[in-house]
This record gives structure tokens, sequence and C-alpha cells, in this order.
């Protein structure tokens, strides 16, 4: 598990100096500030622009932009600092040991769970080109994404099928260890509840994107073709090519589990021929900006749109030791079927994360 934060960078004034300070002593930068240094893009020894590192995609904006923003896409210094100090007592709060007076429980008393202290979903908002973002979701205007009356057919089906515990190959993906949570590999990528984390290597015909998370390895084939006949691979098939100082990844023909996408607020349903391309532009030493437009008719009334920074952090990539025969997965079966057995309607909460 790692700990990414956000970029933010600001202009003087007392808040924004306050908003600025907090943002630099965690070594980021905002996506804009390339425009106002010059920032020179690096290059790698076969030309093309330096994109490798280690990078978070960890932020507390949401895929869709809530109500409480009134449509606005953009927030002040102010309204932010207000939003985080709350997400972070929040957090406080969560890690304070349940029972205090308590060393261990007894046989037969709730144990609980954990604390927040191995999640890492973010704490700070998105900031791009100096602006704080309350949606990821750029296009449509209202931060909405714009289902098709099938589409909300569509998707309503999907999370019917995840109140199910029939058999392990109802259960999400991310559940059963085949890829990780959510959108984390992507395409799009989205932030998850943790190891928000990652790699990008590149050669000189392809682009590696390793999410931390489940160690999902998104090979990009440059200057290639779509694969004909399809496969319909895990992540799905991406070609790329670069574009000045911009990586764009072109991504389709999905496999056909992988059409559920859910874990915090990020929730999105996509068919197997969702079309998703992807443009990652390094804006700054320690920042990406990470850009992408989904295309899908058969879910969707138009093309949506969203952008995030990619934030340097320097940490490294650690092992998620997760497998298919995930060790909890007999035991939440087992408990269907006791469930079953008993008569009991169980009601599941939503398994997204």
């Amino acid at each position: 598990m790692n700990h990414g934060m956000n970029s933010n960078t600001t202009s003087p004034s007392p808040l924004r100096c306050l908003f600025y300070a907090l943002a630099a002593s965690m070594g980021l930068a905002s996506s804009g500030f390339a425009a106002e240094t010059g920032y020179i893009t690096p290059l790698t020894e076969f030309g093309a622009p330096d994109l490798q590192g280690t990078w978070s995609l960890a932020t507390q904006t949401n895929l869709e932009r809530a109500e409480r923003f009134n449509g606005s896409l953009v927030i002040s210094e102010e309204e932010a600092i207000l939003i985080e100090a709350r997400v972070q007592a929040r957090n406080e709060a969560s890690n304070q040991p349940s029972d205090p007076d308590r060393e261990a429980p007894s046989a037969g008393q709730n144990v609980g769970g954990y604390n927040t202290f191995w999640m890492d979903p973010g704490d700070r908002l998105a900031v791009v080109n100096n602006e704080i973002r309350t949606s990821v979701l750029v296009d449509p205007a209202d931060g909405q994404l714009p289902y098709s009356e099938q589409g909300r057919i569509n998707l309503a089906a999907a999370m019917q099928q995840r109140q199910s515990y029939d058999g392990p190959e109802v259960r999400p993906l991310g559940e059963r260890c085949m890829v990780g949570f959510g959108s984390s590999g992507g395409p799009p990528k989205l932030p998850v509840l943790y190891n928000n984390n990652t790699q990008i290597v590149q050669t000189e015909t392809y682009v590696i994107l390793l999410a931390e998370m489940n160690h999902d390895a998104r090979i990009v084939r440059l200057d290639a073709a779509h694969q004909d006949p399809p496969l319909y691979p895990w992540l799905g098939d991406s070609v790329g090519h670069y574009e000045e100082d911009t990586l764009v990844v072109v991504t389709t023909n999905f496999h056909p589990q992988q059409g559920m996408r859910s874990s915090l607020e990020h929730r999105f349903y996509g068919s197997v021929q969702m079309k998703v391309t992807e443009r990652f532009t390094r804006t700054a030493e320690d920042t990406i900006l990470y850009q992408f437009t989904v295309e899908d008719p058969e879910n969707y009334s138009q093309p949506w749109s969203g952008e995030l920074p990619m934030n340097k952090n320097g940490e490294q990539v650690f092992e998620y030791a997760c497998h298919e025969g995930n060790y909890a997965m007999p035991g939440i079966l087992a408990g269907a079927r006791r469930a079953d057995f008993e008569g009991i309607d169980y009601a599941p909460t939503d398994p997204g994360q």
C-alpha cells in the first residue's frame, strides 16, 4: 500500500498560500504549472516524451459531480480547505480504536473491522490547470454520466448481479482477484480505495502501465493496429502513438466480464466495444495530466470525458498478493448458503471495493 496525494499549486493570497503550502510540502504540482514555468518535457533515449516513474491517481474528487456543488466544476480554495478538513477529521476518527478500554474482545463479541490505516483513497481534491475540481468528468458540462435508456437498464442489471451470491462467477472481478477493483487498471484509470500507484515503463515499441492494484499490467503496442480478429483481453486491447509531448492510447475490445466498474464513488458500465482514448501529458517534473474520452453508443447518448493529475510520489510499487480463489471467497459463499438454508433474506451492501 502506498500513499499518493493530489497536486495543488496556487498564486499568492493568504488562503491560496495555505493551500499551496499543503501541497508543496508533499512535492506536488498543478498540471497548469508547466505553461507558467516554461516546463520542457524530458525525452527518453529514443526521443519519446519521458513519462516513466511511479505516479498516483489518489484523490477525493469523484467521477460524477455531487449535487452539493450545484453544477460547478470548479470551487474556491476556501471551499476545498473545508472539504479536505472534514475528510481528515473523518479519517482520524476512523483510525481510533473501537474500544480503547479493551485490549482484545471476548469470544462472541463483535470484533469489528480494520480501521483506515491501510486505506489510501486520497485526501485532497484534484487540481487541473490551477482549478480545484469537483468531478473527474468535464464533459458533459453537468458532470453526470450521459446514460441512454438502454444504458441505465444495462447498469441496473449489472448492479443486480453484484448482489448475487450464487457462485464465484457472479462475484466482482476484484473480489475474485482477476483484475483490480473498480477501474484502477483502466481504461479509463480511476482511483480506488488503496494501491492507487501506476508505474510507467517505456521502450521504443511498447509502453507498460502497471497498476499497483492487483498488479494489472496493461501493455500498449505503439504504432500498431488493434487485434483482428479481436481477443477481448482483460483491460482491453490498447494501441498507442505519440503526438508531440503526449502519449495517446486507444483501447477497445474489452473482456465481456469487465463491463461493470465500481469503486468508492467512481462507477460506470461499458460494453465490449467501448472505445477509450487516453492522453498522458507530462506538465511538470512531478505531474502528468491524464485525460480520457469514452465512446460507447450501446450505453451512452454521447461521448464523455474526464481529466485528473497523476502525481509522482517517490514511492515504489509493492506486490499485491491476490489470486483467484481469494481465501475469503469460501466464507462469503458459505455464509450465503447458510442464509439460504435458514431462509434469511440477506441484503448485501454494494461490493464496489
